[in-house]
């Protein structure tokens, strides 16, 4: 009978923590060999370090018992952007069973991210391997980005994911019925209280101090550089007029230095201490060490780590501008933006009814009726359930979560009657309405 060797597949210490609570809880059974498959997804891997070269690692390192580089497999070509042909899958396992000392082994695949490279590469290349699929944020609560193809979907045992939304269902691969097992949220802090003690010494952090999270949306498209700056200026803004007068930002790992000078002039003029992590750390290793008094983001996974890990006060800011300029409306982003600007307190609240948090009966039907607006042809038997939510709740609350001309041409209650729905399109009535507004600007001046 030939040996059975797991590879987990891996591109970031949070992931690898994710990894390391699902097997300290025993949701994998003790195969004959295990190995640590590192992807370096950063847009230049060679002046950013890998998984295994940053601090903590070594508290991982003992769940395996190999650790390999996906990147120096495939040199010279990006994990992110390489595809193998379909021609050449039999050439490229043959090649990797030999690298990777494999021979005849039952190989079981554990991932992340399985609808894109390099995970779906991988997935391809190993033509047989059961796949198990590991959620590292809130993008598991979305649909699956893009149609996968059944000889992979079809081999997906399970996804396991961390319960950052207490009682919602994860929709990820869930067309090909993939069940959903939560990572036990103990286990994972367990894994980071070792992470924090392994994280060498970080710069004190003041007593009170709001705690800044960047993204990096720009690098996504999403913002405009400049537009970035000016939405981490607003988190420093919002949390000095909640009365912080000690404020600490952390970057995104791969954003350029650059991004903090607009913050630190906005810091010198307000008059308040700022202090910008340089050291590459995981959030809950802040969280766990400094216990700051507020974590502000856009819609970061590390948000809802604070508020439904470590019971720490968040804000979100941005989120509303957010969804409406994602684009495309099947934007995987999305479902993550949404779940930020319904559950968690604006930053710049101004006191209105729509500020308030969406009630948490009607989420799972949100998430559901937004799963099917962005993936109706993944998920065509969603239609019904979409058609109910929307002709119950859509309304004040709920409609930034839509757009009314893809309700439209999904014939989804919210959007324009059937026999309205040629107006976006004729000329005339463009020019009308916007004949109307300039005179509408002009009566109120």
């Amino acid at each position: 009978m030939s040996r059975t060797t797991q590879i987990f597949c891996v591109s970031t210490l949070y992931g690898g923590a994710t990894l390391a609570a699902a097997l300290d809880a025993g949701c994998f059974p003790e195969p004959d060999r295990r190995v640590l498959l590192v992807f370096n997804n950063s847009a230049t891997p060679e002046t950013t370090p890998a998984v295994d070269e940053m601090p903590g690692f070594d508290t991982l390192r003992h769940h395996f018992g190999d650790v390999l580089s996906y990147n120096e497999a495939i040199s010279p070509f990006h994990p992110g952007a390489w595809q193998p042909r379909s021609d050449d899958l039999p050439l490229f396992e043959r090649y990797l069973r030999q690298l990777w000392g494999l021979g005849d082994d039952r190989v079981e695949l554990v991932v992340e991210s399985l609808q894109v490279n390099p995970a779906l590469g991988l997935a391809q290349i190993f033509t047989d391997a059961p796949v198990h699929v590991y959620a590292d944020g809130l993008m598991s609560y979305g649909p699956t980005r893009n149609k996968l193809d059944p000889l992979v979907g079809t081999r997906v045992r399970r996804l396991f994911h961390l319960d950052l939304v207490a009682g919602l269902t994860p929709m990820l691969l869930t067309e090909f019925g993939v069940p959903a097992e939560v990572v036990p949220t103990d286990r994972f802090l367990k894994v980071m209280s070792d992470l924090t003690g392994a994280a060498g010494d970080l710069p004190d952090v003041p007593d009170g101090a709001a705690l800044l999270l960047g993204q990096y949306l720009s690098a996504l498209g999403i913002l405009t550089p400049a537009e970035e700056e000016e939405l981490h200026v607003r988190m420093l803004r919002g949390a000095v007029g909640r009365g912080h007068r000690s404020v600490v930002f952390k970057p995104h790992p791969t954003a350029p230095a650059g991004y903090s000078l607009a913050l630190r002039a906005e810091a010198e003029r307000l008059g308040v201490d700022l202090l910008v992590l340089d050291t590459p750390v995981l959030a809950e290793v802040l969280y766990a060490k400094a216990r700051p008094a507020l974590v502000v983001g856009c819609f970061s996974t590390a948000l809802f780590t604070a508020s439904a890990f470590y019971q720490l006060p968040v804000a979100r800011i941005g989120t509303g501008m957010l969804l409406d300029r994602l684009a495309p409306f099947q934007n995987s982003n999305r479902v993550p933006v949404a779940l930020a600007h319904a559950l968690l307190p604006d930053l710049e609240s101004t006191g209105r009814d729509d500020d308030r948090a969406l009630p948490r009966d009607l989420l799972q039907g949100l998430v559901t009726a937004m799963s099917f607006a962005m993936q109706p042809q993944i998920h065509p038997s969603l239609r019904p359930a979409a058609e109910r939510f929307l002709a119950e709740h859509f309304g004040p609350r709920t409609q930034h979560y839509f757009k009314r001309r893809r309700l439209t041409a999904l014939g989804l209650p919210g959007g324009l009657p059937q026999r309205l729905a040629f107006l976006p399109r004729n000329s005339a009535a463009r020019r009308v309405a916007h004949r109307g507004r300039v005179i509408l600007k002009a009566v109120r001046r």
